[in-house]
């Protein structure tokens, strides 16, 4: 009923979804990144896919106690409606309407359990009792199938619709994307240098991506500022888009992991837009928020040192895709994501991180989110069996904003071996990398790791993703044979 509702009401965010992001923004950070550590980008799903069995489980409760405990199966029903709406009231997007919604469903649930367990006459307690399953599965299949697909169909379907033609619609300066010279050193086998927009990782706390028309966007700037600025869409295409190659990454990258790509990125400067509004001197922090209401806290020295820290537009030469921050995200090299790749961002407030906590500062992460450096196996693959013989070892390496210098590999723990290079175009993207290996016969294991530019070596102590990110030699295990 509540998903129903949601669709014929035209609203932003149904109760389910506001009711799964609540559960996502009271979820401990260790508990989150554990989540995250086991389903990936499969979060989403897995956190819609819970609220909704929890509905179904608490339902079937109150239909147990409906006969013997009324009283209590309608506080229960109640309890979850009220919840509902609270969490619709929390959310950017509460209205009247979708606390409706939620009340509706709540009392919904009460007529249909009054209907499912109506005085039965003489029929024996066994058939009562299999009929009540039957139809209570029945209706709980039905609402979920029928709801989920009246919100998807009904209100995201046309929302998206006419946000996809909007992007489409727009026209931004042309670009030509293609792989610098020499970034991509061949290996087959071996991911591109140029991550696709397709295969970019995304994490964000964000169960229903923003649909946001780039005419109705625009970006409040204020705080510790001489003159207070909105900006819209158009503003940012008038001022002319500076391409930037980036790698970005996320914090709950583990040692070796793939929560991290690499593309051009097309934007304006963000440190001409500051200087713009006038930083004031106590000022060390950029707060900025999302639509949805996400929260990130960025070192106000990294947005104006001169590297290409952008309000982005494209991505790989084309509109930002939907997911990745449609219409307008930031972008700032040599910071983990959770404190500067605010996505679908619409405010900027200049304070000091002494006033604030940002979303994951909240939840037990560090405050700055220097990126480490790192580097990745990518071939052979982890487990893998190989031939013996000559065996191309190949991989990533990243230190952004500083490069990286060099990268060596070894086997079962033997001497380091120099890696050869590709070229990066900046000291923000990483590098590929790749070496040979005469394999014997047997189980080996292969470690690798990098030195940036200022000759600091990748560390080997194994530390956890929280609070600012893992660290440790990438390892992988492969059978010669």
């Amino acid at each position: 009923m509540s998903e129903g509702l949601a669709a014929l009401l035209d609203l932003r965010e149904s109760p389910i979804v506001s009711v799964g992001q609540s559960v996502i923004s009271l979820t401990p950070g260790p508990i989150a990144e554990s989540i995250i550590g086991v389903v990936g980008t499969n979060d989403k799903p897995l956190a819609v896919a819970s609220v909704v069995a929890a509905i179904v489980i608490l339902g079937a409760v109150a239909g147990a106690w409906w006969r013997p405990h009324r009283l209590a199966a309608c506080l229960l029903v109640a309890a979850l409606a009220v919840l509902a709406a609270a969490s619709v009231l929390s959310r950017p997007y509460a209205s009247p309407e979708g606390v409706f919604a939620a009340v509706a469903g709540g009392v919904a649930v009460m007529g249909v359990l009054e209907l499912l367990l109506r005085d039965r006459g003489e029929t024996p307690a066994d058939a009562s009792r299999r009929a009540f399953i039957r139809t209570f599965a029945v209706i709980a299949v039905a609402t979920v199938v029928v709801g989920a697909a009246s919100q998807v169909l009904a209100v995201r379907h046309r929302r998206r619709r006419a946000v996809e033609q909007a992007r489409a619609g727009l026209r931004l300066p042309s670009r030509t994307v293609g792989a610098p010279a020499g970034t991509d050193l061949g290996v087959d086998g071996q991911d591109p240098w140029v991550t696709g927009n397709r295969d970019f990782y995304r994490i964000d706390t964000a169960l229903s991506p923003p649909l946001i028309d780039p005419a109705d966007w625009s970006l409040r700037i204020h705080g510790m500022v001489d003159r207070e600025l909105t900006l819209t869409y158009q503003d940012l295409v008038d001022r002319g888009l500076r391409d930037a190659w980036i790698t970005i990454c996320c914090v709950s990258n583990p040692v070796g992991g793939d929560l991290i790509g690499n593309t051009v990125w097309g934007g304006v400067p963000i440190k001409g837009i500051l200087d713009e509004v006038g930083v004031q001197e106590r000022a060390d922090a950029l707060l900025s928020t999302s639509d949805d209401g996400w929260t990130c806290g960025t070192p106000l020295d990294a947005l104006t040192d001169g590297r290409d820290a952008l309000l982005a537009l494209t991505m790989n030469g084309e509109p930002l895709p939907i997911p990745h921050g449609f219409p307008v995200r930031q972008v700032v090299p040599g910071l983990y994501g959770y404190v500067s790749a605010t996505k679908w961002v619409t405010d900027w407030e200049i304070t000091r991180f002494a006033d604030f906590e940002a979303y994951w500062t909240q939840n037990g992460w560090g405050e700055r989110g220097p990126i480490k450096t790192e580097s990745r196996i990518d071939l052979p693959r982890d487990g893998a069996t190989v031939g013996s013989g000559t065996v191309t070892v190949a991989g990533v390496a990243w230190a952004q904003h500083v490069g990286v210098a060099g990268v060596e590999f070894r086997v079962d723990g033997g001497p380091w071996r120099k890696a050869t290079l590709g070229t990066a175009p900046t000291v923000d993207t990483w590098v590929q990398w790749t070496g040979e290996w005469d394999a014997e016969d047997g189980d080996h294991t292969i470690e690798a790791r990098a030195t940036n530019a200022d000759g600091e070596p990748q560390t080997a102590e194994t530390a956890d993703v929280l609070p600012d990110g893992a660290t440790g030699y990438p390892r992988i295990g492969v059978t010669v044979d």
